[in-house]
């Protein structure tokens, strides 16, 4: 990496979904961008969520109509860029007659369907929650209910589709490359990195700069020199709330997903994860320490299952738990006394001015429903000091592997096994989620599993991994396991141990 002979466009510092979004977006504009990550792309926050797309229905009772009504226009423009990896999911929303009363429950619910055009979106009604096929599942003190329809997505994916993205439109994307310096220089930007894979530094040259730091940010202010890094320190404002997950075997087998009211306020979601699992979240916990070094504590746990328990009849326990995940939500507050579940979702964009240079934006804030429009509006505010920047073009375009050839996606799958018979019609279906109308790319001329290369357990095959190293910037085991795939969950201890052995070699002397 020699990046010192040029002064690039835009310099975006976070490789989260909001980092990698402005950066696709300002490319596709015609700007020379670079985007450096610490660590891996998608690899904290942005692949930590609760995986949905959604207008946030428990935010109409902090009158947030705004961030509602964006994030459900949202839904639809998000399940038509990538079809593959985002898809309508129905909730059930057992009625608990000491919480919320059922009337306020109902004009939620008109609200939520009414506040933002649907065309791919069924709307809310009542339900039964004693009559099949849903009769055992909840407690026999739960018979009334709701039912919505929100969005589900592969967040860790969303995030290497829009890198893709960036990187088709001339973006440079430089993972695990850490932004150690940052100061105004003769009317631009000279950043001061270090490749954490070989401790090279070197130096970036950018008329401006995004902080998109996530968690992060208020860290990347902090490399700024002294005076500038104190006037722009975000200070209190920038809370940090941890949110942990929980993976169990699916409950009752139902696709549906649940939101559950709990006696403190807040809700919990039982969702469908990958083929077999659900996945329980999430809390909300104030945090103050090292966003890397996080883990679903003991008392989340607890929590978590109790708030299942509740309400359904399957039996919960701590063996039960086969995977947790946690993330820390960097939420700008503009007033304090707030608990963390009442902190605005929204996001912020503050500037801090610089003489002789343009202003560092910084991104605080946000929810991955709402990147596109955040990154839109981010790039729209950069073209004052980049003229010649196009128009906005996210909103109609499909993200890379979002164009299935005009077929719904189980037409699509379906004619992926047609072409491939040789091959297993479940793990065509999952590279067909994981890839959509890349999956050909990635299989290239395999018809059958030993052209696959070697096994590695669950759906995980040599070719795949190789093309992950190859085209999605996947440097470790880990990437692969848990982000670009979901594959660790399907794989035993000792799978995935010898996965991480296989992988150094296939990778020695690559990232050196």
């Amino acid at each position: 990496m020699n990046p010192q002979t040029e002064i690039r466009d835009l310099l975006v510092i976070g490789g989260g979904i909001n980092g990698i979004g402005i950066a696709a977006d300002a490319a596709g504009r015609g700007a020379r961008v670079t985007l450096c990550e610490a660590g891996d792309l998608g690899g904290a926050t942005s692949s930590s969520s609760s995986k949905l797309i959604h207008g946030g229905l428990r935010y109409l009772e902090y009158y947030e109509f705004g961030l509602v009504r964006k994030a459900l226009a949202e839904r639809e423009i998000l399940l038509a860029k990538a079809p593959h990896i985002a898809w309508p999911l129905r909730f059930i929303l057992p009625h608990a007659p000491q919480q919320r009363p059922r009337w306020m429950l109902r004009a939620g619910l008109f609200l939520y369907d009414h506040l933002a055009r649907r065309r791919r979106i069924p709307g809310s009604g009542a339900v039964r929650l004693d009559t099949p096929p849903i009769e055992h599942i909840f407690r026999p003190q739960f018979r009334h209910g709701f039912s919505y329809w929100d969005c589900w997505v592969d967040d860790a994916r969303l995030v290497i589709m829009n890198a893709l993205d960036a990187r088709a439109h001339g973006a440079r994307i430089l993972p695990r490359t850490r932004v150690t310096g940052l100061a105004p220089k003769q009317g631009h930007w000279l950043a001061q990195v270090r490749d954490e894979n070989t401790g090279q530094c070197s130096s970036i040259a950018a008329r401006v700069v995004v902080n998109a730091g996530g968690p992060w940010a208020g860290r990347v202010l902090e490399t700024l020199p002294e005076g500038l890094a104190s006037r722009a320190a975000p200070g209190k404002r920038l809370t940090l709330v941890k949110g942990s997950h929980l993976v169990v075997p699916r409950i009752h087998g139902l696709d549906d997903a649940f939101i559950l009211q709990n006696p403190d306020g807040r809700i919990v979601f039982v969702l469908p994860y990958e083929q077999h699992y659900s996945l329980i979240g999430t809390t909300d916990v104030p945090f103050d320490g090292d966003p890397r070094d996080i883990r679903a504590s003991e008392e989340e746990i607890d929590y978590l299952l109790e708030s299942v328990r509740r309400y359904v009849t399957a039996d919960l326990r701590r063996e039960s738990v086969v995977h947790t995940f946690s993330g820390v939500r960097p939420l700008y507050d503009e007033s304090t006394g707030k608990s963390a579940s009442a902190v605005s979702r929204d996001y912020t964009l503050q500037q801090l001015p610089v003489d002789g240079a343009a202003p560092l934006l910084s991104v605080f804030g946000g929810k991955i429903t709402t990147y596109r429009q955040l990154s839109e509006m981010v790039v729209d505010q950069l073209g004052q000091w980049l003229p010649g920047l196009g128009p906005a073009w996210t909103a109609g375009a499909v993200l890379p592997g979002g164009d299935l050839g005009g077929l719904e996606f189980d037409a699509f799958a379906a004619q992926l096994e047609r072409q491939r018979p040789q091959l297993p019609g479940d793990l065509l279906r999952a590279l067909a989620r994981r890839y959509g109308g890349l999956v050909d790319t990635v299989l290239g001329d395999a018809q059958q599993l030993d052209e696959l290369g070697q096994h590695f357990g669950g759906q995980l095959y040599e070719r795949e991994v190789r093309y992950l190293i190859e085209q999605e910037w996947a440097q470790t085991a880990q990437d692969i396991l848990w982000r670009r795939t979901k594959v660790g969950l399907a794989m035993s201890e000792a799978e995935r141990e010898s996965f991480a052995a296989a992988f150094a070699d296939l990778t020695r002397g690559v990232y050196a």
